[in-house]
């Protein structure tokens, strides 16, 4: 058995490490975090429900081969499963630990919950571009709305809890 490719790796994930990039420059332009415990509670909620989101998500493109298509679609070669699931419950644990971060007020957890928010978006109108080029149904197609509708919540959220000043001092 051998490892993934790590050019198709690279490649094929090189816009999530745009994100990141941008994710951090949010948290550094907004890195205040409200201290109203309900401005908390309330996104924490709609974080969650993210989260679960991506999670319906990742299982749809689990189930319909996400990871052997998309790095075609590229040009590059298929991932294997193994990269393609413990990259994504990675991502699960980090989005997990930034909410507990958050749930505290650690400014460092803004970062990969700014980065759920774009990938959220992101995947939403993605996934339906790439389904249209390929004229049929695209592994991740059908729960792609749910995660961008969650994206446009969690951004929305991640705006009345962070702030570029501290508005309360």
């Amino acid at each position: 058995m051998t490892g993934p490719d790590i050019r198709s790796v690279l490649s094929g994930t090189a816009g999530l490490s745009v994100l990141v990039i941008i994710s951090v420059v949010l948290t550094i332009a907004r890195p205040h975090v409200s201290p109203d415990p309900g401005v908390r509670r309330r996104f924490l909620l709609i974080l969650a429900a993210a989260i679960v989101g991506q999670c319906v998500h990742f299982a749809e493109e689990l189930a319909t081969g996400f990871h052997l298509r998309f790095p075609v679609l590229l040009g590059l070669s298929p991932w294997t499963l193994t990269f393609f699931v413990w990259f994504n419950l990675g991502w699960i644990v980090v989005w997990v630990l930034a909410a507990f971060g958050l749930r505290i007020g650690l400014v460092v957890a803004l970062v990969p919950v700014w980065f759920l928010a774009l990938a959220l978006l992101l995947n939403g109108v993605a996934h339906p571009l790439m389904a249209l080029r390929e004229g049929a149904y695209f592994p991740g197609l059908y729960s792609s709305p749910l995660v961008g509708l969650l994206g446009i919540l969690l951004l929305g959220g991640l705006r009345k809890l962070t702030h570029a000043e501290e508005p309360w001092a």
